[in-house]
């Protein structure tokens, strides 16, 4: 089974789900979708959609 069928598929609970893994696990967002095995242009574009942006002097979704 893949990683990725393992986060939550509500962008907005996504959002908490990958901030909260950013600040507790991962130093970027490029190792978080390697060890998660996530497609980053895709994830951050589902962000944006909820006009969330990836901050990485933060290491956040802002």
């Amino acid at each position: 089974m893949k990683k990725e069928r393992q986060i939550p598929e509500d962008p907005a609970i996504l959002l908490s789900f990958l901030n909260t893994k950013l600040r507790d696990f991962y130093p970027s967002l490029e190792s978080l979708c390697d060890d998660l095995e996530l497609e980053q242009p895709a994830l951050t574009a589902k962000m944006e959609s909820i006009d969330y942006h990836y901050d990485p002097g933060r290491n956040q979704f802002v």
